[in-house]
């Protein structure tokens, strides 16, 4: 059933009613005030972000850059695709990841290689589903089994996050030495989610220092010293940047109207032609002829605190120094379709002026040039991705091989097509 037409209008009014009580003509001078004091953010006398050299809002042809002549000819991309976390009615939870990496050009045997890991949880103590890594399709893939921890009812979020980032690290590692120029992740350099782990309550705390997390961080932790000391680039793209970290801090100094990190610095980024047309849509006074992106900047709050040099590596031993292993980010906003990107690199690979310079420049040209994600980063996206009628079908593969079904909610009845997670 659709709406009628009396309540479109109606839900239009309400929109009008709180827009009257909105007025961001002054949101200009609160992202200028917002970037001065990134130069450095500090919490508690303590800097958690501060510019890596001239801090500095910058803008480049579209057109030009596209044909700009890239540093590095060849790239890798890496991503990892989920089931979701899937009950079942004999006590059963779990997810499973794939991991893939790509190349472009393209490497077809590359292409096939997958990791495939299973996360288990159940509340039967005398229940061990652990299994070591298994070899399949003439030894270009591999499958492991993982029992998740009893974290109560955070079992979904646990289960999805260990097989999501086990897969995905042991996939890079396991071809690092294939990457011979520019590795990069599909999402943020490091687990996060693992990290916050750390900082919520008890239980999820404590699972954060049991053996497979710890794995986990480790392999992220290791991939990041394979390529530092091979003197390969590596770098996260993060196409949908969530944090609030800045913003939360930010708070603490000076208005801060947005809701997240990315829509202040979209506001810092996005180029208008003068006022709005009266009845004209947003979009209308967007300058869309050139990219804008900010210079890089080091992170140590939040997420990013564990990698941090004063921070703990949640336990793991590092063998740089611990600066090498610190965030470093910049933002990058595309106004043919209004999104704003993150990319992040661990500050051993940005700390060398030209190589940001050089990093920056191969992203700007690819995003130019794809509308989007670099191709290396979209090709991951398609191998790894587990689609909707596959998902369907594995869950009733499950249900066979145990002999128990699927446990369901309405929303499955409502949406037999949705993906719950």
């Amino acid at each position: 059933m659709t709406l009628d037409p009396i309540h479109v209008d109606n839900i239009a009014r309400i929109a009008a009613s709180i827009a009257g009580t909105v007025d961001d003509a002054d949101h200009d001078d609160y992202a200028a005030r917002a970037w001065e004091l990134l130069d450095p953010l500090s919490d508690d006398g303590r800097p958690v972000v501060e510019p890596m050299g001239e801090q500095a809002l910058q803008a480049v042809a579209i057109d030009d850059v596209a044909l700009a002549e890239r540093p590095f000819e060849t790239t890798h991309g890496l991503d990892a695709g989920t089931l979701n976390p899937t009950g079942f009615k004999n006590g059963l939870l779990l997810d499973v990841a794939q991991a893939a990496m790509a190349a472009a050009p393209t490497d077809l045997d590359l292409h096939r290689s997958r990791s495939l890991v299973s996360t288990v949880h159940t509340n039967d103590a005398t229940r061990d589903y652990n299994q070591e890594w298994q070899r399949y399709d003439d030894g270009y893939s591999r499958r492991r089994i993982i029992h998740v921890p009893e974290v109560g009812r955070h079992a979904d979020e646990v289960t999805h996050e260990l097989a999501l980032y086990l897969a995905e690290s042991s996939h890079a590692l396991e071809h690092a030495d294939k990457v011979e120029e520019l590795l990069l992740l599909d999402g943020p350099l490091y687990p996060k989610r693992v990290f916050n782990w750390e900082s919520r309550e008890t239980v999820l705390a404590e699972a954060a220092r049991e053996a497979m997390p710890q794995n986990v961080v480790e392999n992220y932790v290791r991939l990041v010293e394979t390529f530092v000391e091979r003197g390969v680039p590596i770098a996260g793209f993060v196409k949908n940047p969530t944090s609030r970290f800045l913003v939360r801090t930010l708070e603490r100094k000076t208005a801060v109207p947005w809701a997240n990190d990315a829509a202040l610095f979209t506001r810092l980024l996005e180029q208008r032609d003068g006022e709005l047309p009266e009845g004209a849509e947003p979009s209308a006074a967007r300058k869309d002829e050139d990219l804008t992106f900010t210079s890089w900047f080091v992170s140590r709050g939040s997420s990013d605190e564990p990698m941090s040099a004063d921070g703990d590596a949640m336990g793991i031993e590092r063998r740089l120094e611990p600066e090498a292993y610190e965030v470093t980010f910049c933002y990058l906003y595309d106004p043919r379709n209004d999104v704003t990107y993150k990319i992040e690199a661990p500050r051993a690979v940005t700390q060398d002026p030209e190589m940001r310079e050089a990093l920056t420049t191969q992203l700007l040209s690819e995003v130019a040039t794809q509308r989007g994600p670099p191709e290396a980063i979209d090709k991951a996206d398609e191998l790894a991705k587990i689609a909707a009628e596959e998902k369907l079908s594995i869950r009733r593969k499950f249900e066979e091989t145990f002999g128990s079904e699927r446990l369901r909610s309405y929303d499955d009845v409502r949406w037999p097509q949705a993906d719950s997670y």
